[in-house]
């Protein structure tokens, strides 16, 4: 499967129920990949820039919540990283498209049980906690750009 930012698709556990940006014109899942998106437009240098400044940007983010910071951001499926965040009104929210390409990174405390995870795009900047397991999300931090 070809890309155009040069993921390796033969490790991603999705890419069974991938089409493959280069065929999909960037929209692998039906929906907006911020790698693509980004290249199409800027070039893949300017895509590394940006990952840079939304890295820095995110772990200043991270460092405002008492969490350590993100090594690198990788492309990331909606469907993926899109957990239902419980409210303090008992409602239940996703906050993200399952057709989406997101930029993310994962903080893990095994021995904790805890996860931390960052998840962003051109447009805002999502830290949230969850379990090991993926279970209990809870929702720290919404952030506009």
């Amino acid at each position: 499967m070809s890309t155009i930012c040069g993921a390796d698709c033969g490790k991603c556990k999705l890419k069974d129920e991938c089409k493959g940006c280069e065929a999909t014109c960037g929209k692998p899942f039906g929906g907006t990949c911020v790698a693509a998106e980004y290249i199409k437009f800027g070039g893949k240098e300017q895509y590394t820039v940006f990952k840079k400044e939304l890295l820095s940007e995110v772990n200043d983010l991270l460092k405002a919540n008492n969490i350590p910071e993100a090594d690198k951001l990788y492309e990331l499926a909606g469907s993926f990283v899109n957990l239902p965040y419980p409210l303090p009104n008992g409602k239940v929210v996703q906050m993200l498209d399952d057709k989406n390409v997101y930029l993310g990174a994962q903080i893990e405390f095994a021995d904790m049980g805890i996860c931390y995870g960052v998840v962003a795009d051109t447009t805002f900047i999502l830290v949230c906690s969850y379990s090991v397991d993926g279970s209990q999300p809870e929702l720290i931090a919404y952030k506009k750009r």
